[in-house]
Order: structure tokens, then sequence, then C-alpha cells
């Protein structure tokens, strides 16, 4: 049954009021390319939903339950009880809050978990910021100077952000393919220094990684520093070896490590806000930048620290990993699995090639995207429905991520709607599997 803004409990907006010319300037605008995105966050039940209530990967909106296939906590952590009841002790310890900021003191799980994250990560050390975004907004503008960005066209809008933070400070800032490493090149031979060249790691649209065998040695021959923003590999994807419990290797060191790179000119950005379900982010670099960055980065200088129960589940997060990480990844990946098979039995089709747990399909016609998105959540599937201009427009459609908490069951109630979706939304049709080797 078609559910509206009034059965969910959400009030309809109110009437527009009489605002000042100063709020006009301001409401009167035309809002681009990004009308379509703000027309469905206005009206459609599945974007800007207040969830009620959860059990498990269950969530309801108002009196209308669905499967959360929108969930960014792949681990499951935010479920696990170890985590959870570990928490009010740290809140014994410390409050609520610390509310310095990191310039004038720090908590001592801050020093426990950057020296924790060093090792797990293979890195020299690792600096604590709150959010990605802090981390994109300031770092990148820190590294380069006046000196020249080059932005993957494709990478995350924060990057970009990050990059009209450069050019808003003297720096140049370019865009570049993946697909198109001689053109980037080429700018690199002229580029003014530093140089630093932003792409995602595990990609949160494609669930794929970066040609980082191509991509380091360009960098290395340029002097140029290749900054890596694994926001969703961290936690998942890890060193590869004979012992690991799935093809995403083992102790979910990320992209760098699964791909068998190294920190040679590279820095490595992660948060804990996906696997680790913790509002904390870390850049992975030398200790001589660190202290660097804790000068010139604003947030280790302006802003409020992560609370402290932030501060608890990415720490005790980090030992679970350790004791038990393997055996969740190990369900991850089987899930994954599942899905995937599940998928090209129904002659579906993904831009997934990598087997991480982020699957986007595409529609044949990006016009459905609303009536999709409409059609799952009827039929109890909460997944993210992907617009123009967050994708182009040839990869509108819907993406799933898969997380541990999820259970076979829900992963067979989600192909069956997906059957009955593509029968009725042309979707893009399967080619092949997966390269998990």
């Amino acid at each position: 049954m078609s559910q509206t803004f009034e059965t969910l409990g959400r009030p309809l907006p109110p009437a527009p009021s009489a605002f000042s010319p100063a709020w006009r300037h301001v409401l009167d605008r035309p809002l681009g390319i990004r009308a379509e995105l703000d027309r469905m966050r206005r009206h459609a039940p599945f974007y800007d939903a207040t969830v009620d209530e959860i059990d498990g990967r269950r969530i309801r909106i108002g009196d209308h339950w669905l499967i959360d296939f929108a969930s960014c906590n792949y681990l499951g952590l935010d479920l696990d009880r170890e985590i959870i009841e570990a928490v009010p002790a740290y809140l014994d310890l410390w409050g609520t809050h610390p509310s310095w900021s990191r310039l004038i003191a720090s908590p001592r799980p801050y020093d426990d978990i950057e020296r924790t994250l060093a090792e797990l990560l293979g890195a020299e050390d690792a600096l604590l910021l709150p959010t990605i975004t802090h981390i994109q907004h300031s770092v990148l503008p820190a590294l380069v100077g006046r000196g020249a960005l080059f932005v993957e066209l494709h990478a995350h809008q924060t990057a970009h952000d990050g990059g009209a933070m450069v050019a808003s400070r003297g720096g140049t800032v370019a865009r570049f393919r993946e697909d198109r490493l001689d053109r980037l090149e080429r700018l690199l031979r002229t580029a003014p220094h530093p140089r630093v060249i932003c792409v995602d790691g595990v990609h949160s649209m494609t669930g794929n990684g970066p040609p980082l065998d191509e991509l380091l040695p360009l960098a290395r021959a340029h002097d140029a520093l290749l900054y890596v923003d694994d926001a969703h590999g961290f936690g998942v994807v890890g060193e590869r070896g004979p012992d690991e419990s799935s093809p995403y290797g083992s102790r979910g060191n990320g992209i760098v490590r699964h791909l068998g790179a190294g920190y040679d000119n590279l820095v490595l950005v992660g948060g804990f806000s996906k696997a680790y379900s913790s509002l904390l982010a870390f850049v992975a670099c030398p200790t001589e930048v660190k202290e660097y960055l804790k000068s010139t980065a604003a947030p280790y200088i302006f802003s409020g620290p992560s609370p402290v129960a932030s501060l608890a589940t990415g720490l005790v997060g980090l030992r679970v990993n350790e004791r038990r990480g393997e055996a969740l990844r190990a369900r991850l990946y089987r899930l994954t699995s599942r899905f995937l098979d599940g998928l090209r039995g129904l002659g579906l089709g993904t831009l997934n090639t990598s087997g991480f747990p982020i699957v986007e399909i595409p529609l044949l016609d990006a016009d459905n995207a609303d009536p999709l998105g409409r059609f799952l959540y009827e039929r109890g599937v909460f997944a993210s429905v992907v617009p123009f201009p967050v994708v182009p427009r040839d990869q509108v459609g819907v993406r799933v991520q898969i997380t541990a908490a999820n259970t076979d069951d829900e992963i067979d109630h989600l192909l069956a709607v997906l059957a009955e979706a593509g029968a009725r939304f042309p979707l893009v049709a399967a080619t092949g599997g997966p390269d998990l080797g």
C-alpha cells in the first residue's frame, strides 16, 4: 500500500510564510542541477526519513517496517553488545564531551587510538579528527598550499569541496579520470609544487578500488603525494595472505594494504563512521607530517573534539576487530557474494566489479529513480536511490549496502523484490561477475 507523509507520521511542510526580502534573496535562487535531488528529498519517503525504531537491520518509519540496506555499518559493530556495554565506563571516566580543541588538550583515548591505528595500518603515525569532511576541507589545503591538486572526477563530493578550499587559498585545481592517466601525467609535468593527487579508495558508489599500481609510480615519478580517501574500505578490506578468511583480506587495514602498496609518498585518509560505527576519522602519515598538520589543519586548532562515546566505541571496536574481525568480514563476504550471485541469477547488472559490499544497480532510464525507490520502499526495502547529479545520468539507480548484521532471509527478500522491480523498471543487464582474486 502506498504510504503518504501523513501515514508515515511525517507532517506536511508548512505553507509558505512571508519572508523578508533578505530571505527571499536566498530562497529564490534556482537550485540548478540539484533541483531533482531537492524534489526527491522533499517528497520521497526514502529520503530525509525519521527512523522511529530499529530492530537489528530492520527499521520503523512511522508504522512501516523495512529492511535496512542503506547502512554503512559494514561490520555490524553498531549493534555489538561488547562495544555498547563498554561505553558507560568511559563516560564515568571522562564525562560526555572533553570540550577542549585538540590543540589545547586531548583525553588519553586519542593517543591510544592513534598508536593502535598506526600499528594496524602499518603506517608511521596517525592523526584523529572528527570526520573525513573536516579532513578534506582542512588537510587538503594544508598539503597543497599554493601548489597543485588533482582530484579524480568521481571522487567523493567532499574531496571536490576540499579542492574549492585549495583554490580559494591560491592553489590550482584540476580534475582527471582514472581511465586517462596519460592526461594526468601531462598535467603533472608542469604543475607547481606541492603536487597532490586525490582519489577514493573503495569507491562509495561502485564499490571498486583505485588503480594504485598505476597511480603510485606516477605520483613518485613526479614528486607528488597520492591522497587516498578510504572511507568505505577501512575495516572491510585488508592485507592479503594465506590465512585470510575471505578475499577481502585480513585485519581490515584498508585498501592500501589490500593492494599491496606502501606509504611512501602516500597519505591515507579513513573514517570510523562506516565499519566501526563511530564519529572519528584519521590521517595516516609520517610523524613529521602529523606535527605539521597540528599547526595547519583548522579542525585540530579550532573545532570541538569527538564525544567520549565515539572515542570509546572506536577504541573498543579496534579490540573487537583484533579478536573477532575476521569472522565478521567472512560473514560480510558470504552475504555479499550471496547477493551478487542472486543478482546475476536474475540477469541484473551492477557497477561493482570488486565483490566489496557496495552494490549499485543502474537504471536504463534515469527518470525511473523516484518510482523505483517508492516501489522498493512499499515492499519493505530501504536502500539508497542515487539520482543525478550525485552520480552521472547513466549510473542513476539504487545502491545496496550489505552489512554483517544482515541475515540470509533479508538477502532473499531483497532479491525477490529486485526481481519484481526489474520487470517494472528496466535495470542494467548482467555482464560478468566480480574478480575476487
